[in-house]
This record gives structure tokens, C-alpha cells and sequence, in this order.
């Protein structure tokens, strides 16, 4: 039996993905940070711009994470952990915390999930907006 592989999100995806999401939110006139993961949960490449929110860095970064573990954009996780939700409870059940606003999009080869990339700093509509073009850009 052979085994299928895939090849994992490299650096140089990485800088893509950083590179497309930042020209995206400079071209909206928006300053953000951006986080990228490989599909272990280890940072494969960040940016956060001095004009910035301070926070967007750690915003970023908690994005992607969520992303990674649930295997989902962020966008489609918020009403999942409102009370009643199917993740009400997850937030805390995890040893790193989750959140749920979107900009967090998982980054997927041949149908597997090979990383993720979280933005912040944007409203969370464009931080979307601008992770997912940083995504399409890959394919």
C-alpha cells in the first residue's frame, strides 16, 4: 500500500500568504498583523506593522490557532459558542484560548489541512476578506 502525501505549507507559502493578506489590507487602506501556522501549530511566519493596534499581533495569532484546531474559518465559528452553540463550552476546554471573530481561515492542500493563517487589525469582516484572498492566492 503507498501512502499519499501532501506537501506541507513551506516558508516560502508562508511569506506568500503574509505578503498577499498585507498588499490586500494596504490596498484597503487598513494596517493589520498577520499570522501564519503549519498544520503542527508552530509559527511559520508573522508581521505586525508599528501602526497597528498593539493587540492584533496576539488577535492574529489567536485567529490562526482557532482556525487550525476546529479546521474552520472563524467567520463560521461565532454563533457555534454562543450559549446553546455547539462550542460553548470549547473556549475553555483548550490550554491555549480560542477566538471567535473572524480573519481566521485554515489553509488546505489536495483537501487536507496543512496550516492557517489568522489577520488582525482590520474590522473582522475585511480581516476575512483579506485572509481569504491571501489563501486563494496559494491555489
Amino acid at each position: 500500500m503507498s501512502k499519499t502525501t501532501v506537501a506541507p505549507l513551506t516558508i516560502e507559502d508562508a511569506e506568500l500568504l503574509v505578503a498577499t493578506a498585507r498588499r490586500a489590507a494596504e490596498d484597503a487602506g487598513v494596517t493589520v498583523s498577520v499570522t501564519v501556522l503549519d498544520a503542527g501549530g508552530h509559527l511559520l511566519a508573522f508581521r505586525r506593522d508599528d501602526r497597528a493596534v498593539l493587540i492584533s499581533g496576539e488577535t492574529s495569532n489567536r485567529k490562526a490557532y482557532t482556525a487550525l484546531q476546529l479546521n474552520a474559518p472563524t467567520a463560521d465559528l461565532v454563533d457555534a459558542v454562543q450559549p446553546g452553540g455547539l462550542f460553548h463550552t470549547l473556549p475553555t476546554a483548550l490550554d491555549r484560548p480560542l477566538l471567535f471573530i473572524a480573519g481566521g481561515v485554515p489553509v488546505h492542500r489536495e483537501g487536507r489541512l496543512i496550516g492557517a493563517i489568522g489577520v488582525g487589525g482590520g474590522a473582522p469582516e475585511q480581516d476575512h476578506g483579506f485572509a481569504t484572498t491571501a489563501v486563494q492566492a496559494l491555489v
